[in-house]
């Protein structure tokens, strides 16, 4: 018989009378196989080992934070921009300076509420969002004794001042009593 007769087989195991050969694994299944193990070893230097290039993962962290970073600059009022404006240690700087020039007389110097309600707790009469507490300081609630002070700060102190008062939130201060609603 030569070595490519059909009947020249090499029956290794036999089992509920099927046979099992012992061939040899196709040429192309290797390549795709030693390739993967190439492209692993090499994604695995390149990424973890030598970090010639960020992982995906940190590229992604670095497009979202910056496309975060052209909408904060598009649109300086949106809730967005006051809470990463309430992360900036120089504007909270100037936004507690603005917040004990203009606030403080009726709020308190820690938030707490002497005429104007508690700023620490979490009852809030006109809502508890970014935007509205920028509403609340640049048109104020003249009704009820807090006069609009985005005239008299101009938008950028308005903005540093509503950003310090989301600072204030959830400090739960003893002072006034609870008023408004609870918001979590």
């Amino acid at each position: 018989m030569s070595p490519t007769d059909p009947t020249d087989k090499k029956v290794v195991h036999v089992y509920d009378d099927i046979e099992e050969e012992d061939n040899h694994l196709p040429n192309w299944w290797l390549a795709i196989l030693i390739g993967s193990i190439v492209f692993a070893f090499g994604y695995w230097f390149v990424y973890h080992t030598a970090e010639l290039r960020p992982t995906p993962l940190a590229a992604y962290q670095a497009e979202v934070a910056a496309l975060r970073e052209a909408r904060i600059r598009a649109n300086p009022t949106s809730p967005e921009a006051i809470v990463a404006l309430s992360r900036d240690a120089a504007a909270m700087t100037a936004g507690a300076e603005v917040y004990r020039t203009t606030c403080a007389a009726c709020h308190g110097l820690s938030g707490e509420g002497i005429i104007g309600p508690n700023l620490t707790d979490r009852y809030w009469i006109h809502g508890a969002r970014p935007e509205d507490m920028l509403k609340a300081v640049t048109e104020g609630f003249p009704t009820k004794g807090m006069p609009a002070w985005g005239p008299i700060l101009g938008p950028e102190r308005s903005l540093q001042a509503a950003a310090f008062v989301l600072t204030l939130r959830g400090k739960e201060l003893p002072g006034k009593e609870p008023q408004g609603d609870p918001v979590e």
